[in-house]
């Protein structure tokens, strides 16, 4: 099948004490760690599972220290692996559409994160489709911020390096931005963002036989 969407991840390695450090306590940082692993294992699962999609992903950290790390490198096979690059997280996400439209030329972008294992191949082919019939699309987290971002041109991703991240108005000013760059942007719709255990539990108990369910720790159970 010709891929008629770059689908990217934008990852941090699941690194023990450097991932989701918001879920400690309860969770160890070990724990945390492969939960986060967990949580990006069950979104890249998502990810080939979606028709028409070249799969690309962008990591910052160490994958050789993070918790899962063979699992992770085998389901990366295949990939697009793009180091992140730039001081600032706004100026990472920039830089990844940037890289990802240099390898793959001409192909809209649809952008994730690994905070969402509870997204399908059906959202992401809806995200994928949406930036065929509008110029971008966003889909809001109930935590202020946006889950994920789509642009049939990687060159309107620029947008992003200034608007800064994990406010509870993220979305919003995303949102605004798109809009003052005259661009028609198609909603998606909203998703919560893994950040706390609440979140974790909360997603978890929606996807009771996922990978990332089951990386729970019994501790930490309701």
């Amino acid at each position: 099948m010709v891929s008629t969407t770059a689908l990217l991840v934008v990852a941090k390695a699941p690194v023990p004490g450097l991932a989701k450090t918001r879920l400690c306590p309860p969770a160890t940082h070990e724990e945390a760690a492969h939960i986060a692993a967990a949580s990006l294992l069950d979104t890249l699962d998502a990810v080939v599972r979606t028709p028409g999609v070249q799969p690309v992903v962008a990591m910052t950290g160490d994958l050789n220290a993070a918790a899962c790390s063979t699992e992770l490198r085998d389901a990366l096979c295949g990939w697009t692996f793009l180091a992140q690059r730039g001081d600032s997280f706004p100026e990472r996400l920039a830089a990844a559409h940037a890289d990802t439209a240099a390898a793959h030329p001409g192909l809209p972008i649809v952008q994730i994160g690994m905070d969402t294992p509870q997204v399908t191949p059906e959202l992401l082919a809806e995200a994928c489709a949406a930036t065929r019939v509008a110029d971008a699309a966003l889909g809001l987290a109930d935590d202020g911020g946006w889950w994920v971002a789509g642009f049939r041109s990687a060159a309107t991703a620029c947008l992003l390096r200034g608007i800064p991240t994990s406010r509870n108005d993220t979305g919003a000013r995303t949102l605004a931005a798109l809009h003052a760059a005259g661009l028609r942007v198609a909603p998606l719709p909203e998703l919560s963002d893994v950040d706390t255990m609440a979140d974790a539990l909360r997603v978890a108990d929606s996807l009771p036989r996922s990978r990332f369910a089951a990386s729970l720790p019994a501790g930490c159970r309701r």
